[in-house]
C-alpha cells in the first residue's frame, strides 16, 4: 500500500483545515462513517482508544518501510528520512532547517545529515536566509521537484487503485481526520521543542 501521509496532501501542498472534520463533513452532506466502523455498535472509549494505538502504531511501521522503498527510488542509498524531508520542502518550503527540525521531529544531526545528502544529488537547493544570514533556507531543486511528482503520481494512482471501492467522501473524511491527527502531533512536537 503507499504511504499514508500522502492522503493528506493534494498537488499544491497540504492543506490547512482549521474547523471540526463532523461539522465540516455534515454541511457537504458526507455521511458519517463512524457508524461504518465496529459493524455500528457502541464502542467502549478505553477500547476505542487501544484500537487507535494499534492502528496508528501498524500504519508508522509501514510508513517507514514505504519511505525507505521511496528513497530508494530516488536515488540508490539514500534513507527514508531524506525522503520524508523532501516532500515537506516540497510540500511546505522554502523553509529555515530550524523549521524542518520541529516539524519533521527529528534531531538536527539527522537533518543536517539528510540535507547534506540530499543537496549532494542535487534535489534541494541550500541558500543563505535573506532574513538572517547566519541560518539557511532550503527548498527542492527544480530535479528534486521533477522526480518527486513523478513518483507521487504513481503512489496517486495506487491509493486510486486500492480505495476504488470507498466513496469519495469517505476518502476526504480520512484524510481530514488524519490531517487533524498530524496537526496535533506537530503541536506536542512544539511543545516538547519549546521546554
Amino acid at each position: 500500500m503507499s504511504d499514508p501521509n500522502e492522503a493528506a496532501g493534494n498537488a499544491t501542498g497540504p492543506r490547512r483545515v482549521e474547523h471540526d472534520v463532523t461539522t465540516m463533513a455534515s454541511t457537504r452532506g458526507a455521511r458519517d462513517v463512524s457508524s461504518d466502523v465496529g459493524g455500528g455498535t457502541d464502542v467502549d472509549g478505553a477500547e476505542a482508544y487501544v484500537r487507535l494505538e494499534r492502528e496508528v502504531a501498524l500504519l508508522l511501521r509501514r510508513s517507514r518501510a514505504i519511505s525507505g522503498r521511496l528513497a530508494g527510488e530516488l536515488h540508490h542509498g539514500l534513507e527514508g528520512a531524506a525522503y520524508g524531508l523532501l516532500v515537506l520542502l516540497d510540500d511546505a518550503g522554502p523553509l529555515r532547517a530550524s523549521d524542518v527540525v520541529a516539524r519533521l521531529g527529528l534531531d538536527k544531526s539527522t537533518v543536517s545529515r539528510q540535507v547534506a545528502s540530499l543537496v549532494d544529488l542535487g534535489l534541494i537547493d541550500r541558500a543563505a536566509d535573506p532574513g538572517d544570514g547566519r541560518a539557511q533556507v532550503l527548498s527542492t531543486s527544480v530535479e528534486g521537484h521533477r522526480r518527486l511528482s513523478e513518483l507521487r503520481d504513481v503512489r496517486r494512482a495506487r491509493w486510486e487503485a486500492d480505495l476504488a471501492d470507498w466513496a469519495t467522501r469517505d476518502v476526504a473524511t480520512l484524510a481530514e481526520l488524519l490531517g487533524r491527527l498530524n496537526r496535533l502531533g506537530e503541536a506536542r512536537e512544539g511543545e516538547a521543542l519549546g521546554d
